[in-house]
């Protein structure tokens, strides 16, 4: 890492930070009177393989276009290594148009370059995600050392995204009001926890029915992404695919039995549908591969205090014997054992109470609606 206690009078910005709504996140506001197109010779700009973000190179007989942010205030520079050195970057001297500049250059081995990045594809492609996961990221500062910003960096991603198809996908308000974001006034807050999951404690005022503002309020709210969820069917033999697994909620709130009967799951991974994700997950933890998905319905599992928003579809498929049997990735800590059950089978479990998990019980309501229609294909 570069020593960034050494004075930094300019820095040539590339890549993502030459967008303009992108600067404005970092470092607070764009300083047009400080900040000028230029290009740095000897250098090009490659996309990192396998990943969105640009790599700065030393190539003679290149030039790469960029910004030239000229006498840096100590918060800039601070909320740039914040961004930047978090990530594998680090600040170092080169020279652009005769004077010492500073450049955030990636370590050394850490990524393999790419074709060339272009800033017209990423802002088409990549900008309407990042822009929210970079305001997560200058909102930790403060609170989360750069150092460990790395650790969290898919999960911030994956809330990135949530929040951006939130934005894509709205739902109709015809019945109820149709008061927006900007009908609540946010007053304040704090980082509460972050890990593999993330907790918010806000201060807030929102708008009242009456058209009056609410009392200021306090509350907390468990920040995740966006999970697709699918109940495998089989219209010709009549069955479905349940799927058991041990979970953390059943087990803290003391229940004797927290292995639970659930329909396959798992979170939307950046830019991927819905739909794509409830395909992948059937084959990584019940080798399933779907004929067609039926769409049922997306919701909050639990509006009052977590993000979380369900995806959630009815998948036709084959499901003989075999289907049953062991699945999950290793890599995530899966240990998960599928279930073949005729759909009387299924129903009865909902009636004795055994299927306690809310997604498979409305599942399996709305498969008990559709179910003739399914089988007549």
């Amino acid at each position: 890492m570069g020593d960034t206690r050494r004075a930094v009078t300019q820095v040539f910005l590339y890549g993502t930070l030459r967008h303009k709504g992108l600067l404005e996140i970092v470092l607070g506001h764009v300083p047009q009177d400080r900040l000028r197109a230029c290009e740095l010779e000897g250098y090009r700009v490659a996309r990192a393989a396998g990943h969105d973000f640009p790599l700065i190179l030393a190539q003679e007989g290149q030039r790469c276009e960029g910004l030239l942010l000229c006498d840096v205030t100590p918060q800039e520079q601070a909320r740039l290594d914040y961004y930047e050195l978090g990530f594998g970057y680090r600040l170092l001297p080169v020279v652009c148009e005769g004077q010492q500049t500073w450049v955030y250059f990636p370590e050394p081995d850490l990524w393999r370059a790419g074709e060339p990045w272009s800033l017209e594809r990423w802002s088409e492609t990549d900008w309407p995600v990042t822009q929210h996961s970079a305001r997560e990221i200058m909102g930790l500062m403060g609170q989360v050392p750069p150092d460990e910003l790395g650790r969290y960096f898919e999960r911030i991603r994956a809330r990135a995204y949530s929040r951006f198809l939130a934005e894509t996908e709205p739902c109709p308000a015809t019945v109820r009001a149709a008061h927006g974001q900007s009908d609540v006034t946010p007053l304040g807050g704090q980082l509460s926890h972050i890990g593999y999951f993330r907790t918010d404690t806000l201060r807030l005022r929102h708008l009242r029915y009456d058209g009056t503002q609410s009392a200021e309020m306090v509350r907390e709210v468990f920040l995740s992404g966006d999970a697709a969820l699918v109940l495998p069917y089989d219209p010709v033999r009549d069955r479905v695919l349940i799927v058991e697994q041990f979970r953390m909620g059943p087990w803290g709130r003391g229940d004797p039995l927290p292995w639970t009967l659930e329909p396959v799951a798992g979170r939307v991974d950046l830019g991927e549908t819905p739909e794509a994700a409830a395909r992948r997950e059937c084959v990584e933890e019940a080798g399933l591969l779907l004929d067609r998905l039926e769409p049922v319905a997306g919701y909050y599992p639990s509006p009052g205090e977590v993000s979380t928003y369900f995806h959630t579809f009815i998948g036709l498929c084959d499901l003989p014997d075999s289907a049953s049997g062991m699945g999950g990735l290793e890599s995530e800590a899966e240990d998960i054992k599928s279930h073949v059950l005729s759909f009387e089978a299924a129903e009865a479990l909902m009636k004795s109470g055994e299927i306690n998990i809310g997604p498979l019980l409305h599942l399996l309501l709305w498969l008990k609606i559709e179910r003739e229609r399914l089988k007549q294909g």
